[in-house]
């Protein structure tokens, strides 16, 4: 995110399943990190134009983006010689609602 303009200030957590109770990510959302952007969720490793897509249009009824898991492919798991996998960035709201913001075919 900090190659791309964000200010970063990581916490390091002794269990990152209180933070995803507090920030209301749902449980088949959850991956390996979680952020607070502008007031939006961001958990796992969702690319970084979903993130300014959703800055730009502000939807009030998101509140974050997930990308479940760690898909080869997704921003910071791509591996060199390995096919990136399908995977789709989830939008969610406060009720657990959710809905595909965006799609990545894998061979991007």
């Amino acid at each position: 995110m900090e190659e791309n303009g964000f200010t970063v200030t990581a916490k390091e957590l002794d269990s990152s399943e209180g933070q995803k109770v507090l920030s209301q990510v749902p449980a088949q959302l959850q991956g390996c990190h979680t952020a607070i952007v502008d007031g939006y969720i961001i958990e796992g490793h969702v690319p970084v134009e979903d993130v300014n897509r959703l800055l730009a249009e502000r939807p009030a009824d998101v509140l974050g983006l997930a990308v479940p898991g760690m898909p080869v492919g997704s921003p910071g798991m791509e591996v060199p010689g390995v096919a990136a996998e399908p995977y789709q960035v989830i939008a969610f709201d406060k009720n657990g609602n959710t809905e595909v913001f965006a799609s990545y075919s894998g061979d991007q």
